[in-house]
């Protein structure tokens, strides 16, 4: 067995405790088996007969986050519901909590950093932005976790996650304030926000932020998705560091999707050098053997000189996404660290969503007892899109946001502020920097003080 085979092989081995049972029977029955979906109730709804320039074009070089949108521009998941995606590859975690060597436990947690963002893969619909006081749980049994999310500002918007192992491994949290600007032909989204985890056997903490993400054709021609910029993880405790390089398209697109980076000691000697694409997989190598393959692959000639002409991925027309070449070549010796789960065949049909993604917003009647009644299962303008009724998500969606407004009148009348529930302004531990911090509780699940915001 290669070193590839043997770390996939380790990767996607974890055990699961099959004797817990869901939480929430978030599934539909099948032969007294419950499972959850595989699909939304009804198709995604077309988009062709609106125009987004009617909306945008005053908007050049602003921040969205104060612009009404159609809800057809929309997916039918709320922001917070899009955050909690970052667990999809909760087994990265559990895999990292069990190695021994730090710089192994890197590179796992470097996969899961990158994997993290890789559902934004085509995902062009917006999600709602959530409501003041709104909250989202997702409680995963079979991947050992449970996570609470609450949007915890307006304006500006930021929405803060705390997730926690249920075995007590592990701590995932963080707050998000995603800076959106359109720029003629695209929308910029910068995610303002530090993602802190802690391996709590190891006692590690490791933080970072996500890179910029672009939405390229927003006025002309076919949506498509790149994102870009240094992403550097540090290990609070060993002084180990990770930094990636999620490189924009480049001259044909050639760097589209490509991640590059490597991994330091505190020392700063380079221990492993990490590539991939985050559409894709992630490999780990030593750096000997890189810069050997790298020296080897110029030697053969490298890109022909016709390819050399000026061109960037920015057409004058459109920024026409530039051909993907489906797979990374692998340098011998190299380690997978992580693939990416395939979506569903009707995933077109569904806003792109992942098999993850479409659980997301499931609601069973067992279910609705045990939730917050701030929870973002029971807005009705989602709901109301997910079951394809344009119109009602349309007027509910205006009948929330006018209800929040009346309610911050009500607040500003009285010189009231607003009281988030479940997180609190603090510091954080290992950066130093203001973080919303999870306060506990919301699991003993006494909700009778939480707002009226559906």
């Amino acid at each position: 067995m290669n070193s590839e085979e043997e770390f996939f092989d380790a990767e996607t081995g974890l055990e699961s405790d099959d004797s817990c049972e869901v939480s929430f029977k978030d599934a539909t029955q099948e032969n007294g088996v419950w499972e959850r979906r595989k699909k939304l109730p009804a198709e995604m709804i077309s988009r062709n007969n609106f125009s987004v320039w009617n909306i945008l074009k005053k908007c050049i070089g602003m921040e969205l986050s104060k612009i009404a949108m159609p809800v057809v521009f929309n997916e039918p998941l709320s922001f917070l519901q899009r955050i909690s995606e970052y667990m999809e590859h909760t087994h990265l975690i559990h895999k990292a909590c069990s190695l021994s060597d730090s710089i192994d436990r890197m590179q796992v947690v470097a996969a899961f950093a990158v994997s993290a963002v890789a559902s934004q893969w085509e995902r062009t619909g917006k999600p709602f932005n959530p409501l003041l006081g709104e909250t989202y749980e997702l409680t995963r049994e079979d991947e050992g976790y449970r996570l609470i999310s609450e949007q915890v500002s307006h304006h500006p918007p930021i929405s803060a996650f705390h997730a926690e192992s249920l075995k007590k491994e592990f701590e995932f949290h963080g707050s998000i304030y995603p800076k959106l600007k359109f720029w003629g032909k695209s929308v910029e989204a910068e995610p303002k926000g530090t993602m802190t985890l802690e391996l709590l056997k190891h006692k590690e903490a490791y933080t970072w932020t996500n890179p910029m993400c672009c939405v390229h054709n927003i006025i002309l021609g076919k949506l498509w998705i790149e994102q870009y910029g240094t992403v550097e993880i540090v290990n609070h405790r060993t002084g180990d560091k990770c930094v990636l390089n999620f490189k924009p398209c480049g001259m044909f697109g050639k760097e589209l999707h490509k991640v590059e980076g490597h991994i330091q000691d505190k020392s700063k000697k380079k221990r492993r050098v990490i590539y991939g694409k985050w559409t894709e997989c992630m490999y780990s190598v030593d750096p000997k053997v890189y810069e050997a393959y790298k020296k080897s692959e110029k030697k053969s000639g490298g890109e022909s000189k016709k390819l050399r002409q000026e061109r960037s991925c920015e057409a004058e027309e459109a920024d026409e996404m530039p051909e993907v070449q489906e797979t990374v070549t692998v340098i011998p010796g190299s380690a997978l660290l992580w693939r990416i789960t395939p979506r569903p065949a009707h995933s077109a049909q569904m806003y792109n969503f992942t098999s993850f993604a479409i659980t997301l917003n499931e609601l069973e009647p067992s279910m609705e007892r045990l939730l917050s009644p701030t929870d973002c299962r029971l807005r009705p303008d989602i709901r109301a899109m997910e079951n394809g009724d344009t119109d009602l998500a349309s007027s509910e969606k205006e009948r929330l946001e006018e209800k929040q407004r009346a309610a911050r009148r009500e607040r500003s009348k009285d010189e009231e502020e607003w009281s988030t529930r479940w997180f609190q302004m603090g510091t954080n531990p290992h950066t130093g920097a203001e973080d919303w911090l999870y306060t506990g509780g919301y699991f003993d699940r006494n909700f009778t003080d939480c707002p009226n915001i559906y």
